[in-house]
């Protein structure tokens, strides 16, 4: 990553709660924090909330809360990650949004990267 890193850099930029039912969960987290959550693309089982940055989804298995990190250079932080010791999955896009990869550090967490595209949300 490079020597001056924006200021979202290494924070968390997004992150994921697996439910097994989403509009349960979306009902606490929204009557708990007033969150508001709409479906991504129309999706009832991927409900973003702006307000905090985040999303349910329909459990997949993973267990926990999901943090994706931002970065710069999401190609370089992979290859970081790699290096360092941990597993990377090569970045996915996010259509007009950015770019994100799936990680586990050198303990067994997963954590993610996120990369926002330019201009993007």
């Amino acid at each position: 990553m490079s020597e001056t890193m924006s200021e979202t850099a290494g924070k968390i930029a997004w992150f994921e709660l697996p439910a097994k039912d989403t509009g349960r969960a979306a009902t606490f987290y929204g009557k708990l924090f007033g969150w508001q959550f709409q479906g991504f693309e129309g999706s009832d089982d991927y409900l973003m909330t702006y307000e905090a940055g985040g999303a349910i989804h329909r459990a997949d298995g993973r267990e926990g809360l999901l943090a994706y990190f931002g970065t710069d250079d999401i190609d370089t932080a992979v290859a970081k990650v790699r290096e360092l010791g941990g597993d990377a999955s090569d970045k996915q896009e996010i259509p007009g949004v950015g770019h994100y990869s799936h990680c586990t550090d050198t303990e067994g967490n997963p954590f993610g990267l996120y990369q926002q595209e330019a201009g993007g949300a």
